[in-house]
C-alpha cells in the first residue's frame, strides 16, 4: 500500500485555491530570506512546509495539477525520503535530462499565463533571468503577494530582536566617519542616494547590532542615503530606548522595516541612484527601476562601498582582533587536551564534543554567540565538507583515528573561525601523508610574500601545492574574509584558483583578514581540514613595488602525531617549528591549568 501525507497535500490545496483567487498559474518558493542571508529564519521555511523537505537549498514550484521541487546531489536521499507521499516531484538538479527551473516554466507554461512568488525572497538576478527566459511567452510577473501568509496559520513570527549599539572606541570609528566616507564614494559615482540591502555592511556602517539571523549578529534593516539625510528601516519593536537614543543623537532617521517599499515609490529622485544588484531583492529592484524611470534618473549598479571599507579593517578593529584571536585559541587548545585525555575512556559522540567546545567558549569574557554551528566530524564523517552531527544523529568518537572540528564564535571585539583535525588514536600512513601536506600547505600559505596588486588567485596555489604534487586536490575555496563582530564570512576577498565568468575578484590589501584552510576528504575514509585565520601585512616597500604577507591570528597546535616528515621540505618543517615555538610562547600566560600548559610545552615542541 503507498503512503499518502495527507498533511502536504492538504497544505497545498488550500495553496492552489489562494493562487487561483489571485490569478496566479505557478507559484514559486525559494529557501533564502529578504536579503539573501546565510542562514534563514523559521518564518521564511515556505518551501519546507508545502512539500516537507528541510535541506538548506531548494525551490519549489507549484502549478494548479504539478508540484515540483528542486535541490542539488546534496539533498537528493534526504528529498526522496522527507518528499514521500506527498505527490511533489523531485527535480535533481544538474543530473542529465533535468531541466533547470527555467527551462521547466518555459517548456510548461502556456502563452499570457502568470507567475506568481514574494519578489522580497527572490534575487534580481533570478527574476531577470526568469523575465528574459519568459518573455516570448507574454507571462505576468505577480510578485508582491507571499501566498503563504493566508495559509500557513501557525506560521513563526518574523524574527525580532532587540538592537544594541557598539561604542565608537570599539568600532574604532564613529557613525559619522563611516558616513562621510560613504557620501564621498556616492559622489565618486556620481550619484545622490543611495539603497542598501545588504545587513552586515548596514550593521558595520551605523555600530549597530541585532540577532534576527542566526550566528549573524545583525538586524533586518534597509537603509537610505542622500547627501543629507540617512534613514534607517527596521522593525520598531527592536529600538530599544539606547538605541533610539543613540540614532536621534547621530541623526539616523527611523522608519519600519516593512515600509521600504511605499517608500520607495513615494520618494523623490533628485539625481541618479546607487545600488549593489547583487545584494537588492527582486520586488525592491524593480519599485526602484519603475521609480527612476519614472524621475528620469539613471540607477548605477555597483559594489557597495561599504564592503570594502568593511573588509579593511582599522587599527583598533585589528587590535581587537588579535586579543580575541589568542582568547579563542586558548579554549581550543584546551578542548584539544580534553578530547586527547578522555577519548575512549567517557562516553563521547561528535555531538557532545561539539557541546563541550560550545561550552567552553561560552566562558570566555564578551562571549556573545557561536559564529556558525560548530562542526564536529568523526573519521569518515569529515570526507563530508558540510557534515553536521546532530543529537539523534551522530557517531561516536572512539580511540581510534581522528576528530575534525571547525568552530568560532563572535566576542565583544571579533569573530573567529578556526579548524582542527585532532588524532584520537591509531591512523595509518596515507592518513600521516595526507595530513602532514594539509599542514604544509597551510603554512606554505600562511609565510607567502606576494605583491601589491595580487588577489587570492594570485596566492592560492601556496596552499594547494604540496597537494597538487600528490595529484589530489579538494574541492572549496582556500579562503574567505571574515567580519568585525559579524558575519563569519565575508567578502569582497577570497582565496581560490577556479575561474568562472563574472566571478568577483578583490585586490588582497593589508588590515584585511582572510581564512587559509587547506583540506583532503577521502569519501568513506576521512576528512583532514587545517584552517588559521590570517591578517595581510606590508613586508617591505622598494623600486620594485611594495611586498605584503600574512600575520597568523589564530594560535594552536598542529597535531604532530599525525606529521610525517618524510613529507616536508626542510623550510616546512622550519616552518612548523617557528609557529609551535610562537604558539607555545602566546598561549601559555593564557594557559592556567598545570596539566595542559605541560602539554601544550609537549605537543609544541621542535621536530627534525
Amino acid at each position: 500500500m503507498s503512503y499518502e501525507n495527507t498533511v502536504i497535500k492538504e497544505r497545498l490545496k488550500n495553496l492552489r485555491a489562494k493562487m487561483q483567487e489571485n490569478g496566479i498559474d505557478y507559484y514559486m518558493m525559494p529557501t533564502s530570506d529578504f536579503h539573501n542571508s546565510e542562514y534563514s529564519a523559521d518564518f521564511f521555511k515556505v518551501r519546507e512546509y508545502f512539500c516537507g523537505f528541510d535541506g538548506s537549498n531548494g525551490t519549489l514550484v507549484v502549478s494548479k495539477d504539478h508540484a515540483g521541487m528542486w535541490t542539488d546531489g546534496r539533498y537528493f536521499i534526504q528529498a526522496e525520503n522527507q518528499m514521500k507521499g506527498t505527490g511533489v516531484e523531485l527535480f535533481k538538479m544538474m543530473n542529465p535530462g533535468v531541466p533547470t527551473i527555467e527551462e521547466f516554466l518555459e517548456k510548461n507554461m502556456k502563452d499570457g499565463e502568470s507567475l506568481g512568488f514574494d519578489g522580497r525572497v527572490i534575487s534580481t538576478s533570478i527574476g531577470e533571468k526568469l523575465e528574459k527566459k519568459l518573455s516570448h511567452k507574454n507571462v505576468t510577473f505577480k510578485i508582491e503577494k507571499d501566498l503563504a501568509e493566508e495559509v500557513w496559520t501557525d506560521r513563526p513570527e518574523l524574527p525580532c530582536h532587540d538592537m544594541y549599539v557598539l561604542s565608537d572606541e570599539l568600532c574604532g570609528k564613529s557613525f559619522a566617519e563611516k558616513l562621510a566616507d560613504l557620501r564621498k564614494a556616492m559622489s565618486e559615482y556620481g550619484t545622490t542616494s543611495h539603497l542598501l540591502s545588504k545587513l552586515d555592511d548596514i550593521m558595520w556602517l551605523t555600530n549597530l547590532r541585532g540577532n534576527d539571523v542566526e550566528c549573524n549578529p545583525v538586524a533586518l534593516s534597509y537603509a537610505y542615503v542622500t547627501d543629507s539625510e540617512f534613514v534607517l528601516f527596521v522593525q520598531a519593536k527592536e529600538v530599544t530606548p539606547e538605541v533610539k537614543a543613540y540614532c536621534d543623537r547621530v541623526g539616523i532617521v527611523l522608519k519600519d522595516y516593512h515600509e521600504l517599499t511605499a517608500f520607495l515609490t513615494d520618494i523623490k529622485f533628485f539625481g541618479d541612484v546607487l545600488y549593489d544588484k547583487r545584494n537588492t531583492n527582486f520586488l525592491t529592484y524593480k519599485t526602484l527601476v519603475n521609480k527612476a524611470k519614472e524621475a528620469g534618473v539613471e540607477l548605477k549598479n555597483q559594489k557597495n562601498p561599504t564592503e570594502l571599507m568593511k573588509a579593511i579593517k582599522n587599527e583598533t578593529e585589528l587590535k581587537n582582533i588579535r586579543e580575541v584571536y589568542l582568547k579563542d585559541s586558548a579554549k581550543l587548545t584546551e578542548f584539544i587536551y580534553w578530547v586527547k585525555k578522555n577519548v575512549g575512556k567517557i562516553p563521547m559522540t561528535e555531538y557532545s564534543a561539539a557541546m563541550k567546545l560550545d561550552g567552553m567558549r561560552a566562558e570566555i569574557p564578551g562571549f556573545i554567540e557561536l559564529s556558525f554551528p560548530t562542526i564536529s566530524a568523526y573519521n569518515a564523517n569529515a570526507a563530508m565538507a558540510h557534515y553536521e552531527a546532530t543529537e539523534d544523529n551522530c557517531a561516536e568518537v572512539k580511540a581510534e583515528g581522528m576528530l575534525l572540528v571547525d568552530s568560532g564564535a563572535t566576542y565583544t571585539g571579533g569573530t573567529t573561525d578556526v579548524t582542527r583535525t585532532i588524532v584520537v588514536g591509531e591512523i595509518s600512513g596515507e592518513i600521516k601523508k595526507h595530513y602532514t601536506a594539509t599542514v604544509a600547505g597551510m603554512l606554505q600559505l600562511a609565510g607567502a610574500r606576494f605583491m601589491e596588486g595580487c588577489t587570492g588567485r594570485n596566492v592560492d596555489i601556496f596552499a594547494r601545492q604540496p597537494l597538487w604534487d600528490m595529484d589530489i586536490d579538494y574541492n572549496h575555496g582556500t579562503g574567505h574574509g571574515i567580519g568585525y563582530m559579524l558575519n563569519v564570512h565575508e567578502g569582497p576577498q577570497n582565496i581560490r584558483w577556479r575561474f568562472a565568468p563574472g566571478m568577483e575578484e578583490a585586490l588582497l590589501q593589508p588590515g584585511m583578514i582572510v581564512s587559509d584552510e587547506p583540506g583532503v576528504y577521502i569519501e568513506g575514509s576521512h576528512g583532514i581540514r587545517i584552517e588559521n585565520i590570517v591578517e595581510v601585512v606590508k613586508r617591505n616597500e622598494n623600486e620594485y613595488g611594495k611586498f605584503y604577507g600574512f600575520d597568523h591570528l589564530t594560535y594552536v597546535p598542529i597535531d604532530l602525531e599525525a606529521i610525517d616528515t618524510a613529507y616536508m621540505k626542510p623550510e616546512n618543517v622550519k616552518a612548523l617549528n617557528d609557529y609551535h615555538a610562537r604558539v607555545y610562547e602566546k598561549l601559555l600566560p593564557l594557559i592556567e591549568d598545570q596539566e595542559v600548559r605541560e602539554w601544550l610545552k609537549e605537543a609544541t615542541r621542535p621536530i627534525n
